[in-house]
């Protein structure tokens, strides 16, 4: 039976969480998210188009892009150049997870990209982006408001996320990789 874990945090205790916000000059948001040993870059960017069943609408967009770079672990992953498998699966929970956030009509026909890319890997990397996305969201729409893009703040529901796993009987959250790895089920 699992007792204790590697970091003496209690079963329901997060890792510590630190956002560096704007690391990059280029993008119209971006943040560093550290959850423990794990951390992920995102950013917003920002761009006057949308899918082509939006265009008319009056609608804007939010996708999303997901990928571990390869020394983000140990063994070094490969680049996934063709976005499929698992970084395609979670580039979409990502973008679902991001669009449920926000009112598309108040941002008009704009698309923005999320772009989600591991540095460093040590479990919930998955919900590390959406965190982090969302943040990187809201540093977007903010830039978007300055510049005048927009002329309000759209609707926006707060979005962050967490592993939860079972280990040895026990229900962990924000499990590092050693307790993902080993878990029964998250």
């Amino acid at each position: 039976m699992y007792k204790l874990r590697l970091d003496n945090r209690s079963n329901s205790e997060l890792r510590p969480v630190i956002f560096e916000n704007n690391p990059l000059k280029f993008s119209q948001g971006s943040v560093v998210i550290s959850t423990g040993f794990t951390k992920v870059i995102c950013t917003a960017t920002v761009e006057e188009r949308v899918p082509k069943f939006l265009m008319g609408t009056g609608q804007g967009w939010v996708t999303a892009e997901y990928s571990m770079l390869p020394g983000s672990t140990s063994p070094r992953v490969p680049r996934d150049n063709q976005r499929r498998g698992r970084a395609q699966e979670i580039s979409r929970l990502i973008g679902r997870s991001l669009r449920a956030s926000i009112n598309l009509q108040d941002i008009g026909e704009f698309t923005i990209t999320i772009d989600c890319d591991v540095l460093q890997a040590d479990g919930g990397t998955r919900t590390a982006a959406i965190t982090g996305g969302f943040v990187a969201l809201n540093l977007g729409v903010n830039q978007m408001l300055a510049s005048g893009s927009i002329d309000s703040i759209p609707e926006i529901t707060p979005v962050a996320a967490t592993s939860v796993g079972i280990l040895g009987n026990q229900v962990l959250v924000d499990l590092c990789y050693e307790e993902d790895s080993k878990a029964d089920a998250d």
